[in-house]
């Protein structure tokens, strides 16, 4: 047994939670409190959220790294994303750290993404650190939540040493932290000096050489492609001579051009980095998620980290309808295609592959919200683009489909209950777990296909009136559960181009909801609203009514046409069916048919048109 060193001077924690139980007010608090920033200093909220969408939102799509510095230690802190979808930034995060914050929420207890970081950081064998946060909510429940953490501990396996886990409360939102929930709390200092006395100091073996595993990769227009990991041994300069060992264990040469380190909420450039410290080289390129940077003298590989496979596909593609090119200012297929690969450079949970239509590429990823970020984020960036209906990865073994299946969660009014258990049975879910609070409200737990989600969200909303909380993490693949029907209405679609015309709008109310407002403009083949029933039907939104010098009783009354709900991203995505796409620029979000012309989608269902 060799005889490992212990870098007192660091130490790396990553945050882990839920969405929404307060990991990045928590950061700021740290941040603020740890002296980073100058008595008087105006700091935003949410200092870690630096994406517009992620402060839009309230979420955090990206893991990202800060550090402050207590009692002469530096303390590198993840702050890493709460959603399903991000959970591969979850674990690359965890492999760079010893230990780990888990922020539970003290009303709603341990939820699926609570469940899915803590295995992953008891898998690692990292140090837990529990923090019950937002005790001061009317409705927290702190000593049933600590029973809940519990019951998940011994759940996921935990040893006893993990079981024993330091246990703090805290007000994310004002910076207090205390032990118990009777004492004063005024500040975090209690919580910084937990993690000193807790966390263990990054470890290394003083005979090894210099050795990095690249456990993150981010891309910088000026420094090309960046690797990020923590190093485990040794120690390396920013000039050093290099090697790469990639997963076919061929040894390719590199020179670091840059050596950063992280530095409050910068990057801080330095000369030398020692084991333990989280650094970031540049002028490194076709470096991968698991490779091993080291010495060209003495190179030896870690043990490799893999990256979960995608298990959601959707088809991308250059806007081709008589709208093209209006709003957006890049729209060649060509344009798509880098920043989509610019994007697998930033974010290796994403997978763009080529299709024989060199206007049609096709993109993999962790789940639809994923997806639907990435679309959100082009858009802004000035894109036009077209996107088809996620559908799931299947894979096949000994001749078996197999498709990924999901751990669903729903928290619902026990008076929904009957609908939300009748919807997802027909979908293939299976109900594997009940409470009943006796206030009221239920958690059912189901384990269902990943394709029964999609495009269930919304109808999930509108069946608990808006009340119902649902969540749900990847749990494997399982063997297909058959067909059911993922929509049972169809789509009015406009037979010509023009502008939406009220009258005629009022006249299509009966038949459905409505997408569009008077003086939208509109192209044959854009679906302008949802169908009652299970087909389509083609409409004339642009139809005006007839004048005439005659006037009767009630003619001329005035149209009030119904409210109409905005079309979102999310929303689109979800509903749209297999033969539909979604227009996106960076002004509008239509719904449209991947074929336009009425003539040819008839032709392409063996129908002749006019029988």
């Amino acid at each position: 047994m060799k005889n490992l060193a212990r870098n007192e001077k660091i130490r790396n924690i990553a945050i882990i939670s839920h969405v929404d139980h307060g990991k990045t007010t928590l950061v700021d608090a740290m941040l603020k409190q740890s002296g980073l920033f100058r008595t008087g200093q105006e700091v935003n909220e949410r200092i870690m959220d630096r994406m517009d969408l992620e402060r839009e939102r309230g979420i955090t799509i990206a893991a990202k790294n800060c550090s402050v510095v207590w009692k002469g230690v530096k303390i590198n802190i993840i702050d890493t994303p709460g959603h399903a979808d991000f959970g591969g930034e979850v674990e690359r995060a965890l492999s760079m750290t010893d230990g780990a914050l888990l922020l539970v929420d003290a009303s709603e207890g341990p939820l699926p993404q609570t469940r899915f970081v803590l295995k992953k950081a008891l898998d690692s064998g990292l140090t837990v650190v529990v923090v019950i946060n937002k005790i001061d909510r009317s409705d927290a429940r702190s000593d049933e939540v600590l029973d809940e953490i519990y019951d998940l501990f011994i759940d996921l396996d935990a040893t006893e040493n993990q079981l024993e886990f330091p246990l703090l409360y805290a007000i994310g939102r004002d910076g207090i932290i205390k032990k118990s929930l009777a004492d004063e709390g005024e500040n975090l200092y209690l919580l910084f000096d937990t993690i000193l006395e807790n966390i263990p100091a990054p470890s290394y073996d003083p005979e090894e050489p210099f050795q990095m595993l690249v456990s993150d990769l981010d891309y910088s227009d000026y420094l090309g492609r960046l690797a990020i990991g923590r190093i485990s041994n040794g120690r390396v300069k920013f000039n050093d001579n290099l090697v790469c060992i990639n997963e076919n264990n061929e040894h390719v040469p590199l020179k670091i051009s840059k050596l950063k380190v992280y530095n409050g909420l910068d990057l801080k450039e330095v000369e030398i980095a020692k084991a333990g410290d989280i650094v970031i080289l540049s002028g490194i390129e076709n470096v991968k998620i698991g490779d091993t940077i080291c010495t060209k003298e003495e190179s030896k590989a870690l043990k490799r980290i893999k990256v979960d496979e995608p298990t959601v596909s959707m088809k991308f593609s250059a806007n081709n309808s008589p709208f093209a090119g209006k709003e957006g200012k890049h729209i060649q297929s060509s344009k798509i295609y880098g920043r989509l690969i610019k994007e697998t450079l930033r974010n290796v949970a994403v997978r763009v592959e080529e299709t024989d239509n060199r206007e049609n590429f096709l993109v993999k990823g962790r789940g639809e919200f994923q997806m639907a970020i990435l679309i959100e984020t082009m858009r802004r960036e000035g894109f036009e683009l077209c996107v088809g209906r996620p559908e799931v990865i299947y894979k096949y073994e000994n001749g078996k489909q197999l498709e990924p299946i999901e751990r669903l969660f729903i928290d619902c009014d026990e008076n929904f209950l009957g609908i939300v258990t009748e919807k997802l049975s027909i979908r293939k879910g299976k109900l594997i777990n009940f409470v009943n609070d006796g206030k009221g409200r239920t958690r059912i737990e189901f384990n269902i296909p990943s394709r029964a989600l999609i495009g269930y969200r919304d109808e999930f909303l509108t069946d608990t009136r808006g009340t119902g909380i649902m969540n749900s993490i990847f749990a494997g693949y399982d063997k297909y559960r058959g067909d059911f029907k993922s929509r049972v209405t169809g789509s009015i679609v406009a037979d010509r181009a023009g502008k939406g015309v009220a009258y005629a709008l009022f006249n299509l109310e009966p038949r459905g909801q409505i997408f569009i407002v008077p003086g939208d403009p509109v192209y044959e083949g854009m679906v302008i609203g949802e169908h009652n029933r299970e087909n389509d039907i083609n409409a004339n939104a642009c139809k005006e009514k007839k004048l005439s010098n005659m006037r009767a009783s009630g003619k001329d009354d005035n149209i009030t046409l119904s409210p109409v709900k905005p079309l979102t991203l999310e929303r689109a995505i979800n509903f749209i069916s297999s033969d539909e796409m979604v227009e996106v620029t960076p002004e509008s979000i239509r719904i449209r048919k991947s074929v336009l012309s009425a003539s040819q989608r008839y032709a392409k269902r063996g129908r002749v048109k006019g029988k």
